[in-house]
């Protein structure tokens, strides 16, 4: 079983224990000692995990962490428990404050069971940063936002553990994160220093305010078409790849003027996506289609060009999966793609018998040698004929 599949089973159980979990040592018990565990510690040996640490800050004697993980016994992971329920929002980890001011402890973790806190001393070595650099909520495992985050987090693993290499991650991690907040921040509603930054680059002289005003509006303009002109990149370069060589009874390939539409739908999907990762619900606010759905649908597209008209291949989201239909047909799926869970993408291919056939990939790329599969799939509603109906 591998982390993500541990961290799952954990959260598998939390709608079972909840009304069960009333206390802090509860929580501890049910929820934070099977997260370490997840981590590859041993909860039961005290030289890999310590609960009830004694630390003495400064004049402070006695003091107690909830838990130290070790490593050749020296302390490398703090933790901080609260109750279940409770709003670490308004919560001050004074334990972990303390402790760092005074060890070589570099992670502090504040946690009610479910949201982990990841704290280090990124801006002031032996001072905690006030604010976390990785959070972790269990029950959004399968937010594509959080696939990342549990890259990190895989890194304090008992196996992967290196405290160099997570402090280096953890700095790009932190301010990659804070810089797309400030991206998105501006790209909506532009400061004055932002507009001036580009002011500055397009004009001599002092810029006038009716200037500052177009120069913001193009900023969001000049945004939205760049990430169109990015997915109309990549669009073009999937229509032109040879998946097989065309007969002279198969459909012409695609230009870009042809699904132009298309296009300048994804893009819109795209360009709609905040930075921070979030999907725009292009349904309604609980069925919610990724830039990857978009991608894959398109590679789909461009694969079968050769096989049927591009019109008839349909994308229909669900909240389960996402549907690629022949003629928008829920009766006719070519496939459907698996992409609520990010490390575990699937597409699924259904036979004449309505049989799945279960197909993991790791990237949206990993679809081109998936080309027969999904020939043999919309061959099965178009008979022996390769012919474009």
């Amino acid at each position: 079983m591998d982390f993500i599949e541990r961290l799952k089973e954990i959260a598998d159980r939390i709608p079972q224990q909840r009304e069960y979990i009333r206390t802090e040592e509860a929580t501890k018990s049910a929820l934070v000692m099977p997260f370490i565990q997840a981590l590859g510690y041993n909860v039961f040996d005290p030289s890999e995990v310590t609960p009830e640490y004694v630390a003495d800050f400064g004049t402070k004697k006695g003091e107690k962490v909830d838990y130290v993980l070790l490593k050749d016994r020296n302390p490398i992971v703090m933790f901080e428990c609260k109750t279940l329920g409770t709003n670490l929002d308004n919560v001050s980890p004074t334990q972990l404050f303390r402790y760092f001011s005074v060890s070589p402890v570099r992670f502090g973790i504040l946690t009610n069971g479910i949201n982990y806190r990841i704290f280090s001393d990124l801006d002031e070595p032996n001072k905690m940063d006030s604010k976390p650099f990785l959070e972790l909520d269990l029950l959004d495992l399968d937010d594509p936002i959080t696939a990342p985050v549990i890259e990190e987090i895989k890194k304090f693993t008992k196996e992967s553990f290196d405290v160099n290499h997570i402090l280096l991650s953890a700095s790009d991690f932190k301010y990659t994160r804070q810089i797309k907040l400030i991206l998105a921040s501006q790209l909506q509603a532009p400061t004055d220093d932002f507009v001036k930054y580009f002011g500055n680059q397009l004009y001599t002289g002092r810029i006038t305010l009716a200037q500052k005003d177009q120069i913001a509006r193009c900023i969001r303009r000049a945004f939205n078409q760049y990430v169109s002109e990015q997915i109309n990149s990549r669009l073009k370069a999937a229509l032109i790849t040879d998946t097989s060589t065309p007969s002279e009874s198969t459909v012409a390939s695609p230009t870009p003027e042809t699904v132009s539409a298309e296009i300048t739908a994804a893009a819109v999907s795209a360009a709609t996506t905040p930075p921070d990762g979030t999907a725009t619900p292009l349904v309604d606010r609980q069925i919610v289609t990724t830039a990857e759905e978009v991608e894959a649908y398109y590679v789909i597209k461009a694969l079968l060009r050769d096989t049927v008209e591009l019109k008839r291949i349909v994308m229909r989201d669900s909240l389960s999966y996402c549907a690629i239909l022949l003629d928008d047909n829920n009766r006719k799926p070519i496939c459907r793609l698996y992409f609520n869970n990010a490390l575990k993408k699937s597409i699924v291919f259904l036979d004449v018998n309505r049989q799945e056939e279960r197909v993991y990939i790791e990237r949206i790329d990993d679809i081109y040698k998936l080309a027969d599969k999904l020939k043999l799939s919309i061959g099965n509603y178009l008979g022996t004929s390769n012919v474009s109906q």
